[in-house]
């Protein structure tokens, strides 16, 4: 379906259009899903290039596609071009949107997910609660994007040996996702995994039994936000 409205949109309106761009950016966003990497960076690219042509360089549609970018990349494990896009995502959003408008928020939670995949822990740490005050500020405690972030920062205190912050920060992020999407949502059932895990390494074997760890899982589980479409 894209691609036919993509095909209709540059016929009738040209492909640097911002509603032929914003078609361009989704199919990018429905490569990634499929795993089509290569397919995705170039979708990606192509709706950059345009947006850089008719738009301001800190404008929305051009920071999203930076954004998505910089999910592209730290999907491929190009780590370093990944922090490059989230950084220039992160100034211009700050730029346009304030500090504490969620898409800002979301890049610096992205952030964190990078510097974690870097093991630039103490980086990671920084921008998970700098999210995370702001989330719940914007959207509340309970929302599932602040939960992604609890739950962030549980598996970043398990990797630095936090383990009593780490219990802590599985037991917010449980609670809520029981309270917000019940017992048998897949955000719930991750984060009793996460916890079942914390259990294991803290020696406290019945407690772990009790949460049904998933068998032949040992990783832990990241909560973040996929790539953003475009309307129109």
């Amino acid at each position: 379906m894209y691609q036919r409205a993509l095909n209709a949109k540059k016929k009738a309106l040209g492909p640097d259009h911002t509603l032929t761009l914003r078609t361009v950016n989704n199919l990018g966003n429905l490569y990634a899903d499929q795993s089509k990497l290569d397919k995705a960076e170039q979708m990606y690219q192509l709706a950059l290039n345009g947006y850089k042509k008719s738009l301001e360089p800190d404008h929305i549609l051009t920071l999203r596609t930076v954004n998505n970018l910089g999910n592209l990349y730290r999907s491929q494990g190009k780590l370093d071009e990944a922090e490059k896009m989230y950084q220039r995502a992160l100034e211009g959003y700050e730029k346009t949107l304030g500090p504490d408008h969620t898409s800002t928020l979301d890049t610096i939670n992205n952030l964190g997910l990078l510097y974690v995949d870097q093991g630039k822990l103490d980086k990671a740490e920084k921008m998970y609660q700098r999210a995370l005050n702001g989330r719940e500020k914007a959207l509340g405690p309970d929302h599932t994007s602040t939960l992604g972030t609890v739950n962030n920062l549980g598996i970043l205190y398990a990797d630095q040996s936090k383990l009593d912050a780490a219990e802590e920060m599985y037991q917010l992020a449980l609670n809520g996702y029981e309270n917000t999407l019940g017992p048998d949502h897949t955000l719930t059932l991750n984060t009793v995994n996460n916890l079942g895990l914390l259990y294991v390494d803290q020696g406290k074997l019945d407690e772990a039994s009790a949460g049904r760890v998933r068998e032949g899982s040992r990783s832990y589980t990241s909560h973040y936000l996929c790539s953003c479409n475009e309307h129109g």
